[in-house]
């Protein structure tokens, strides 16, 4: 699955009920040039208890303390009809259509429609039953861990394995799940923990404001990044505060094509090809710093290191010192070996 660093557009509830503004969605993650739009499918009932409260970050962004959690994901929830032409609407922009299942019919639903593999949340990590339902689907899945600790995620990935899944099949996300996250609460660094504790690719699921860390995750070894993005940060809704709007996408997912290519070479220290040219322009060579006559046994005074550096390299002033000149040799002039006895 993962032959890239491979770039989740997390649309997310970000349409707000609306199939229209889902579709400008898919065309600005696909003009940004990532490799998914990624969507959330739920039916809300099944997931959300009517005496279920808000997080402090959706009363903020909704400005309605007062409403459910219930009655405000219910006016984000879109059919899977819907799905189903979001699916065909990615097929034509050319734009991979991934989306979270959040109960079993959406999985079941998104399964049914050829998706190619899942995405587990931060908030379903410690859900024993729907991991273990996606997990006997057989397909890879992507589990973001917001909010786990190591102990979770672990006993995450085993329930997963004991359903069949192959370690291979599962890419685990750093995650931090306050929106937007504290940038002193990124802690980048437990990505690489969790790679090294349980042998599994990882990536990184960014709620911060700005680009950077996602470029950092991956510089760091992230073969997946997700990040949340709206067409216009002052639409209502409870997750737009802490998206990008589509020209910062397209800013991020370029910056980290090309750390991809400054990751690429072999490893090796070594001139490459787009600066040997450079090498005799910008290093130096021994020159003569004074006129000399013939016969001069060369010392320090004689020598300067001066460019180009396509003459005696100033690592041999050891064998130069001491040694006779042939010949009169001008102020400036670039030392030859013929220039000495040998």
């Amino acid at each position: 699955m993962l032959k890239r660093v491979l770039i989740f557009a997390e649309a997310g509830v970000n349409h707000n009920g609306s199939i229209e503004l889902a579709q400008q969605l898919i065309e600005a993650a696909a003009d940004a040039g990532a490799d998914y739009v990624k969507f959330q499918t739920f039916k809300a009932e099944l997931n959300i208890s009517k005496t279920a409260v808000k997080a402090n970050y959706q009363k903020q962004n909704t400005q309605d303390g007062l409403e459910s959690q219930l009655v405000m994901v219910k006016k984000l929830e879109l059919s899977f009809e819907n799905f189903a032409f979001l699916n065909q609407q990615c097929v034509q922009k050319k734009i991979g259509f991934l989306s979270t299942g959040f109960d079993f019919p959406s999985i079941d639903f998104l399964n049914s429609i050829g998706q190619t593999f899942f995405k587990i949340p931060s908030g379903e990590i410690t859900n024993k039953p729907y991991l273990q339902h996606i997990a006997r689907i057989g397909k890879p899945v992507v589990m973001s861990t917001g909010m786990a600790t190591m102990e979770e995620i672990g006993a995450a990935i085993d329930v997963l394995m004991k359903q069949g899944l192959k370690k291979e099949q599962i890419v685990v996300l750093h995650c931090n799940t306050e929106y937007p996250t504290p940038m002193h609460d990124v802690n980048l660094k437990a990505m690489l923990s969790i790679r090294e504790a349980f042998g599994v690719k990882v990536g990184y699921s960014d709620h911060t404001l700005g680009i950077e860390v996602p470029i950092a995750a991956v510089a760091l070894g992230a073969t997946v990044i997700e990040k949340h993005f709206t067409l216009d940060r002052n639409l209502p809704g409870p997750d737009h505060r802490a998206s990008l709007e589509p020209n910062e996408l397209k800013q991020m997912i370029h910056a980290i094509r090309n750390v991809e290519l400054a990751l690429s070479g072999n490893g090796k220290k070594e001139p490459s090809e787009s600066e040997r040219h450079n090498i005799p322009i910008a290093r130096k060579s021994i020159h003569i710093s004074k006129t000399i006559e013939a016969g001069t046994i060369l010392n320090s005074h004689h020598l300067v290191m001066k460019r180009p550096g396509n003459g005696i390299s100033p690592m041999d002033i050891d064998v130069i010192l001491g040694k006779r000149t042939l010949r009169r040799l001008t102020e400036d002039y670039l030392l030859q070996w013929e220039d000495l006895e040998s």
